[in-house]
């Protein structure tokens, strides 16, 4: 058993979505977040900018003693495995869990997926997914202006510019009859009333954090990491921008209030 925090990090706010479902199932743990806001999207950058992205990012959290690792990033978790395999403490990113949860799902062996620019280039998804059933078809769509709607707050159904950004990207992945759609960087499911509406009600949305949350049980129950004890979970937030610019919109995402617990770091630093 190890009391130590869960260290989760990501290009910006999306991780957050990994947070909440670690609060939920995992309701006496501590997490330390990190969110790269003052570097975010990563999607977008190069291969070769992203890995020194992701290994300032691990450094960081271990500089903070964590107990295990979770990369609540499709972009870092399809470009920077190898480096989060080295660590010194458990790690886990999005790939396989998510990737797992679709295989499952999927009735018609249809799966499509969206993701960053990085992500999507990558292939990471669709060998994950082959490598489990190599008879699945697999549709990819890259959706780079997600990340920015998100970062900026247009996350509701009303947001008219989400919507037409949605649609635009969306079509030809919906005509291929997906059933089965993985949200493939965790900012997305903060849209997913929007996808889920362009879409239709009739195809399955993977939510990537909540996945990634499930897998960081697995492997921290497997290792004998979980809390020994029942204790008041008292979370940290770090990002490398402007704090104030995180509180509404991590508070609107997690559902309580942030303030008090977020301190802005130089990530150069690590």
């Amino acid at each position: 058993m190890d009391n130590r925090p869960i260290g989760v990090f990501d290009s910006g706010l999306g991780g957050l979505t990994a947070v909440k479902e670690l609060m939920r199932i995992l309701p006496n743990e501590r997490i330390l977040y990190f969110g790269d806001t003052g570097r975010v999207p990563y999607g977008t950058r190069s291969r070769d900018t992203i890995l020194r992205y992701s290994k300032q990012d691990m450094r960081f959290l271990l500089k903070h003693n964590v107990k295990a690792v979770l990369a609540a990033c499709g972009t870092v978790s399809s470009t920077a495995k190898a480096e989060g395999d080295r660590l010194p403490v458990p790690y886990i990113d999005v790939l396989r869990p998510t990737a797992r949860a679709a295989v499952n799902q999927t009735k018609n062996k249809k799966i499509g997926i969206i993701g960053t620019s990085a992500t999507i280039a990558s292939g990471s998804y669709r060998r994950e997914i082959l490598m489990i059933d190599p008879e699945i078809e697999v549709y990819e769509q890259a959706c780079p202006l997600f990340v920015s709607l998100v970062e900026n707050g247009f996350v509701t159904p009303q947001d008219e510019v989400t919507r037409l950004v949605a649609e635009r990207y969306l079509a030809a992945i919906r005509e291929k009859g997906v059933d089965t759609l993985i949200l493939g960087c965790t900012h997305f499911p903060i849209i997913s009333a929007t996808i889920r509406s362009v879409m239709g009600r009739h195809v399955q949305l993977i939510d990537a954090g909540r996945e990634a949350a499930l897998g960081c049980l697995e492997v921290l129950k497997a290792a004998d990491l979980l809390c020994d004890a029942e204790q008041e979970s008292e979370h940290q937030y770090f990002v490398s921008d402007d704090t104030q610019s995180f509180y509404h919109v991590a508070e609107l995402f997690l559902g309580q209030s942030v303030r008090g617990k977020v301190e802005r770091i130089d990530i150069e630093n690590y």
